[in-house]
């Protein structure tokens, strides 16, 4: 019996090395799921169709590939959201969305989406099968983009073409894992050779594209004296066994990488296209190394751009370089750095009380107790301040998050993802209360699977981050509190143990009993609140805003949350001007 199309793309996504499709099956979709089922791919049941891109994009993170799908309009619109994620994180999904049938296509159909426009501006790659002699070429065209471009690729497939019997092409059905080596010409590397070896104090800066350089970036600080700061992506791999790392710079950063960054003669940018112009420095000389020539220079002005593996071009590059014996300024970064994390560590000393447990205690627990290959997810929002800040980069432990494009409800999904691709090991997801409200319905997936995912519910009771926008802004903040249910029933609900943590007290006890438990878990952790996670850069509007909105809320008769606020954050403004 011959086979149909849908088998053909199924047996392709087998060759690919595919293990699972993220999906809610319905309609249009359906042929595919039943190919699904007669193969060793895993059709994997979410509840929403973003939470499947969303852990699609973790495995693919992690893996190098992964395949999401979506039936007819409202699938396609529900995957939106996490094909986003996908592509402006650089990583190589393939999205599926099955549609109407061809001959109602123009006709306003019942659930009729447009494929080609709605995923346009998420995918490097986005056609629709609508023949059978296409489908070994499109499919292959599809994940060659996919994994060559690090981005979405986007298939169109109408139901009743699923159907038809497959047809062999004379093109490749294969896929080619290409790993050519990138490096900057000879004279490109004498012209950076010459910049560092005149400039007396360098700093490092490094992103996720630096991520398999540890060693060669470790060694680069050492020979030069300089310091290393890093972005958040670039955090789990850039800090390990690096004795010249000064933390991290950004929204979520630490004034130890901004003052490093801004007090340099020269900045080096690896793998990085860190997107906040305000924290660049303006007044040295900065050269970025990237992989894509097309973001060279979008960030900050250049002295140099050059394009290359970060790798292979400082490898190339060290035999041009002088070593460097003035260890003062290397010696002034990291000791300001020690004072950054001593002040850091105040706020986990002062462990906050009951219902407003101090979340940089937490997030300093978990990982003093997590295991040391843990793979974590973090919710947008305060949820990545404390991971940025107190989650320790080991060498084998992985972070995710939506760190580009900074959605709401990705740390649940993701670690549906991570727990199915990495079945051995320890997945964490630090949640938000507002991000776990969003998409609650999937932690039902977590149980269907058996998912061993420890949720770690930072529990304020508020839109953190966006409260701390208005406030800043000198908004008083607006309709940002939430009204929760017992996150903790709601997990006994689904059918895995939950726990509320009401005083500090009892956070080591019941994290390790989380993590311990053979099986799914969810800690409902009742935070302070008023724990503010304030950028490395306080600018004076920035300041000015926040003495606005105090006062405003003390004309509005709320002198309980104000003093509130300033006595929780008191030293961290000290130690931050």
């Amino acid at each position: 019996m011959a086979k149909n199309i849908a088998e053909q793309i199924v047996e392709m996504l087998e060759n690919a090395n595919v293990k699972r499709i993220y999906a809610v099956t319905g309609d249009s979709l359906n042929h595919l799921n039943v190919a699904v089922k007669k193969s060793s791919i895993e059709w994997i049941h979410v509840r929403h169709e973003e939470v499947g891109a969303y852990a699609a994009a973790a495995e693919a993170e992690l893996d190098g590939f992964a395949v999401c799908a979506g039936s007819c309009g409202p699938g396609h619109v529900h995957l939106i959201n996490g094909v986003y994620e996908a592509h402006k994180s650089h990583v190589p999904m393939l999205v599926i969305a099955s549609t109407i049938p061809s001959d109602e296509m123009g006709m306003d159909y019942f659930q009729e989406t447009n494929t080609i426009k709605l995923f346009d501006d998420c995918s490097y790659y986005n056609q629709m099968i609508t023949r059978p002699e296409q489908v070994q070429r499109i499919v292959q065209t599809a994940i060659q983009h996919a994994i060559s471009k690090k981005g979405v690729a986007v298939i169109g497939l109408p139901g009743d073409v699923s159907e038809l019997d497959a047809e062999e092409a004379t093109t490749s059905n294969r896929v080619f894992k290409t790993n050519p080596v990138i490096r900057p010409s000879d004279d490109e590397l004498k012209h950076l050779a010459a910049l560092i070896n005149e400039s007396e104090k360098v700093t490092i800066y490094c992103g996720i594209g630096a991520g398999h350089a540890n060693a060669e970036v470790v060694q680069l600080s050492q020979w030069l004296k300089a310091p290393v700061g890093y972005s958040f992506r670039g955090k789990m791999a850039i800090q390990p066994n690096n004795p010249n790392e000064v933390g991290l710079t950004g929204l979520l950063g630490l004034p130890s990488a901004y003052h490093a960054m801004h007090e340099a003669d020269l900045v080096l940018l690896l793998g990085t296209d860190f997107p906040y112009q305000k924290f660049m420095p303006v007044k040295n000389k900065i050269v970025q190394i990237e992989e894509s020539p097309e973001r060279l220079g979008r960030r900050a002005k250049l002295e140099l751009g050059l394009t290359g593996d970060v790798k292979e071009t400082i490898n190339a590059l060290f035999p041009l370089l002088k070593e460097k014996t003035d260890v003062h300024f290397l010696n002034e970064q990291l000791a300001f750095y020690d004072k950054v994390k001593e002040n850091l560590m105040t706020y986990v000393k002062d462990y906050g009380k009951e219902d407003a447990i101090q979340p940089e205690y937490v997030a300093h627990t978990l990982d003093r107790l997590a295991e040391k290959d843990a793979i974590f997810t973090v919710d947008t929002g305060m949820c990545c301040v404390w991971g940025a800040r107190f989650i320790t980069g080991t060498g084998e432990r992985k972070m995710l998050g939506s760190f580009n494009h900074g959605s709401m409800a990705n740390a649940m999904p993701m670690a549906i993802g991570a727990a199915l691709a990495h079945p051995g090991k320890q997945v964490i997801a630090m949640c938000g209360d507002g991000g776990l409200s969003m998409l609650l319905g999937d932690m039902a997936t977590i149980f269907q699977y058996k998912l061993p995912i420890k949720l770690i519910v930072f529990n304020n009771r508020a839109l953190g981050m966006v409260k701390l926008e208005m406030e800043v802004g000198g908004m008083p903040d607006n309709e940002t509190d939430m009204i929760n249910p017992d996150f903790a029933l709601i997990a006994q609900a689904m059918g895995y143990p939950g726990k509320n943590v009401h005083k500090p007290e009892d956070v080591e006890s019941a994290i390790n009993e989380c993590l311990h438990y053979n099986g799914p878990y969810l800690l409902n952790i009742f935070t302070n609140p008023n724990a503010l996670a304030l950028p490395p850069k306080i600018e004076l509007d920035q300041v000015i805003g926040m003495t606005k909105s105090m006062a405003q809320l003390m004309l509005g008769g709320k002198m309980d949350e104000v003093l509130e606020t300033v006595k929780t954050n008191y030293k961290h403004i000290k130690g931050l001007l």
